[in-house]
């Protein structure tokens, strides 16, 4: 069994696109990203920190929009207009949840295409399902960029992805359709979900239930990508970060696994930082 060290790949990983991001200074462009951030929710804040320190450390600008809690969602869409006109402004981030009163939805759709680094646009969307993707959410892509690293092919795999959100779950099935595996899409209602896992030579899991995963789930030599990061309040794990994968009873029946923490979380940061340089080399090349 190998655990696939997302850590350590997300710190290579982040070195590249310094190397890069430096290339393309010399040519006059500075990449850069404005994260905004609506509300004070104590867990968007961490992330949002984590993605600034990201962003300095390969030499990104890093713009933070805060908001109150109470902004109105026409000065929010406001907001987005001037960075979308913003020529320094490479990725927008507009950091989730926002408040109820505000429609997700239509703040998304407002965010230009080409400045969509997490990907979620209709258009950026669309370009993923066909096939020809430009800026696809972080979490799928770093899933796909640890399978990359350690050798492992989807190519002609029977993938099971447990999860259908539009951040995680769906992107991550086109990504595997577009890598030519076999795709079986279940989440936490699927009827004998354990038929559908326990077949899967690639299991993927993302849908925010502790330990749902168990070992007569999941198929001998098995790769097992655990996407889910919940934070125990009861028990032995109480205080600890845990996936949706019963990792310590699991680990022993797979050929590669990802840990929580230390797996996948890692890895979207550093593709946001690469959706981010991305979009910059697309600017100069529109």
């Amino acid at each position: 069994m190998t655990i696939l060290d997302g850590k350590a790949l997300s710190n290579k990983v982040k070195e590249e696109i310094k190397k890069e991001t430096d290339e393309l200074k010399k040519e006059g462009i500075i990449p850069g990203l404005a994260v905004v951030l609506v509300g004070s929710d104590p867990a968007s804040q961490t992330y949002v920190a984590s993605k600034e320190k990201s962003c300095t450390a390969a030499g990104i600008f890093s713009e933070k929009i805060t908001m109150n809690e109470d902004a109105t969602e026409e000065r929010l869409l406001d907001r987005i207009a001037k960075l979308n006109a913003d020529d320094s402004i490479h990725g927008i981030l507009v950091q989730l949840p926002l408040p109820e009163h505000i429609d997700t939805a239509k703040v998304l759709e407002a965010i230009d295409p080409k400045k969509d680094v997490d990907g979620f646009h209709v258009s950026n969307v669309g370009q993923l399902v066909t096939g020809e993707p430009t800026l696809v959410p972080c979490t799928p892509l770093g899933v796909m960029r640890i399978l990359k690293e350690y050798g492992i092919d989807p190519m002609g795999m029977d993938a099971c992805v447990v999860g259908v959100s539009n951040i995680v779950g769906k992107p991550m099935t086109n990504l595997l359709i577009n890598a030519r595996a076999t795709v079986t899409v279940c989440h936490s209602k699927t009827k004998d979900l354990k038929a559908h896992t326990s077949r899967a030579d690639l299991l993927i899991v993302g849908v925010g239930i502790p330990h749902m995963i168990k070992p007569d789930m999941v198929k001998e030599g098995a790769v097992v990508i655990d996407i889910g990061i919940n934070r125990m309040t009861w028990g032995k794990y109480e205080g600890k970060l845990v996936g949706d994968i019963d990792f310590e009873t699991v680990a022993d029946k797979c050929s590669f696994i990802t840990p929580v923490p230390g797996g996948v979380g890692p890895m979207t940061i550093a593709m946001l930082l690469k959706n981010t340089l991305s979009a910059a080399k697309m600017s100069v090349n529109k």
